[in-house]
């Protein structure tokens, strides 16, 4: 099997982030992984509804086409 392509995302790696995803949503969590096609695995994760509330989610696949805005909440 081939190596998969750098995606840049490599130092994100085990890092806190903050993610604002399309429809309005907002998550946290770890940054457990991301695939060839930069599916990011959000480990830990928080999702911030629009009306306040949190539900907390161990582990989550978020395909790229769904993340509008990507930060680090700690130094990358």
């Amino acid at each position: 099997m081939s190596k998969a392509p750098p995606t840049g995302l490599d130092k994100f790696m085990d890092k806190k982030l903050l993610l604002k995803l399309n429809g309005g949503r907002h998550s946290q969590g770890n940054c457990g992984g991301v695939d060839p096609f930069m599916n990011l695995v959000i480990d830990e994760r928080v999702v911030m509804a629009t009306s306040g509330r949190q539900n907390d989610i161990r582990m989550a696949v978020i395909p790229e086409s769904h993340v509008i805005v990507l930060g680090a909440l700690e130094r990358a």
